[in-house]
């Protein structure tokens, strides 16, 4: 099986370590905005039997139709050709019908990419500190909405996930439902509203790749086992 992997700057080890396992099985196909053109994104996700959309930078704000680029916690820094690169892979893989975990930035990138959009500092618009501090995720309590793509996956309704992010959406895109919150109401999970003819897609805020408890909670080892098990079906 061959996963797609979009490459990021932060804490890209965990990904193919998590996703991987010990499964020699499993071929990680790195896709990256420096490594490959955007011409080059159909071939290789046409290889691919499933994608994984990565956390990292925040995106930049024109791309859902905002002028602001100076806002709290945020760097200034932006990555205009991993956005584009990123949601080029993700409409591509649509076009495929392939499998798409995104997780964190792939969260808010498949929301903006489908035309909702974001908040672009959860902590100003009144919202928790929802970040990571130095090496230490934030941890917090998710409660997921009743039968949910989710619910089913996680075989729970309420769990504990780790927090890395200071965005969040603020305008879910049409197509998408709200399959997890966290208590002060961000949206931590997405997926299609209607699933119909749709490629099997889940969205989460949390990093399940690096959950102290991912080797046992349903919230990290659910997803990844249900997320291969559409990957081998698809191949």
């Amino acid at each position: 099986m061959k996963i797609g992997l979009t490459f990021t700057e932060s804490r890209w080890e965990n990904y193919p370590r998590w996703i991987k396992g010990n499964d020699d099985n499993i071929e990680i196909v790195e896709l990256h905005w420096e490594k490959h053109d955007k011409d080059e994104v159909w071939d290789l996700v046409e290889d691919c039997d499933g994608i994984v959309l990565t956390g990292g930078v925040d995106m930049h704000p024109r791309f859902y139709e905002n002028e602001r680029l100076d806002f709290p916690n945020g760097d200034g820094q932006f990555n205009e050709v991993r956005d584009e690169f990123e949601m080029h892979v993700f409409e591509t893989a649509m076009n495929f019908k392939l499998p798409v975990l995104a997780i964190c930035r792939g969260l808010q990138l498949v929301n903006v990419a489908l035309g909702g959009k974001l908040m672009q500092d959860l902590e100003e618009g009144g919202n928790k500190d929802h970040r990571r501090h130095g090496e230490v995720d934030g941890e917090h309590e998710i409660k997921l909405t009743d039968e949910s793509l989710l619910a089913q996956i996680a075989g729970v309704s309420i769990g504990n996930v780790n927090s890395a992010h200071h965005q969040g959406i603020s305008v879910l895109a049409d197509e998408l439902m709200a399959s997890a919150y966290s208590p002060d109401n961000v949206i931590e999970a997405a997926e299609w509203r209607d699933k119909t003819d749709k490629p099997w897609l889940l969205c989460v805020q949390w990093h399940p790749e690096r959950m102290r408890d991912k080797n046992h909670s349903p919230l990290s080892k659910n997803i990844r086992e249900t997320f291969l098990h559409r990957v081998q079906i698809n191949h």
